[in-house]
């Protein structure tokens, strides 16, 4: 299949009921070489502060002083064209849509994350802890989100890639579920599985495919054992019309809806740009 054919894709029934089903789908590939190359670049010029634009990213970036420690930092499109570019990009849009069933979709936030390779090292500083992305997302009043995690190289287990538990979308909101950064995967496992059946499937990825995985899925990933770095972009989206929970929890685009937000205040603003809308 060519990329343009790719880039006519189709959600079908059977992606649906994937998605519905185990939490997350995995789409053809969305972008073509010469823009994954881009992105690797892209990715580069943020890191070094080279910024298009006069803007900042949502939460400012220090580097760590350990050098297998894992990179992040919210809304790239903020200060790159080439971030920009894909996590608003209509197909994506149409995707998460289709997936979600639903007339429009708004950009929520985009992260830009770099996995530094460690090779032999038998550190643990590239993990990424079980956590659901709701579970930092609680003032918007709906959980049904998606994350649409790109891949910006070949990207499996080796690498440090995603896996995530199947099914446990279903299991609601667990408290205490923000825990992106906390390394202890086993200690996450016991603490969250509460009996269910903790079934962990990799996310393969070839270079421009993407993860598209529900809000309360469960996810994380182990350290990138290769020598390269494990570069990805990631683009947070939402269902139109998604409105702020007020006294529930902090989250910096509380504030982009205005100085004094009231709850049912909807996420629709040029801060939260359309996607795609029937």
């Amino acid at each position: 299949m060519t990329l343009q054919a790719e880039r006519q894709y189709k959600i079908t029934q059977q992606d649906k009921e994937t998605f519905n089903r185990d939490g997350y789908w995995i789409s053809p590939k969305l972008i073509d070489d010469e823009q994954i190359e881009r992105l690797r670049k892209a990715h580069e010029r943020v890191w070094s502060g080279d910024y298009d634009g006069d803007g900042v990213p949502m939460n400012p970036f220090r580097l760590s002083g350990n050098p297998d420690a894992l990179r992040k930092f919210d809304n790239g499109w903020w200060i790159n064209d080439e971030v920009r570019k894909v996590v608003t990009d209509p197909f994506i849009g149409q995707l998460s849509a289709d997936l979600l069933e639903t007339d429009e979709i708004r950009l929520w936030h985009d992260q830009v994350i770099y996995k530094p390779g460690i090779g032999n090292k038998t550190s643990g500083d590239g993990n990424v802890g079980w956590h659901q992305d709701y579970g930092y997302w609680q003032c918007s009043d709906t959980p049904d989100m998606i994350t649409v995690w790109i891949a910006l190289q070949d990207t499996d287990l080796t690498n440090g890639g995603m896996m995530t538990i199947l099914g446990s979308h279903k299991w609601g909101l667990i408290q205490g579920s923000d825990s992106f950064f906390n390394q202890d995967l086993e200690g996450l496992q016991q603490k969250y599985s509460g009996g269910r059946d903790w079934i962990e499937e990799p996310c393969i990825l070839k270079a421009g495919q993407a993860s598209f995985h529900h809000a309360l899925t469960f996810h994380g990933s182990g350290p990138n054992r290769t020598n390269d770095p494990r570069l990805s972009v990631v683009a947070h989206v939402m269902k139109g019309g998604t409105s702020y929970r007020a006294g529930v929890q902090r989250h910096e685009n509380i504030r982009l809806i205005g100085p004094r937000p009231v709850n049912g205040q909807a996420f629709a603003n040029d801060f939260f740009p359309v996607l795609y809308k029937k």
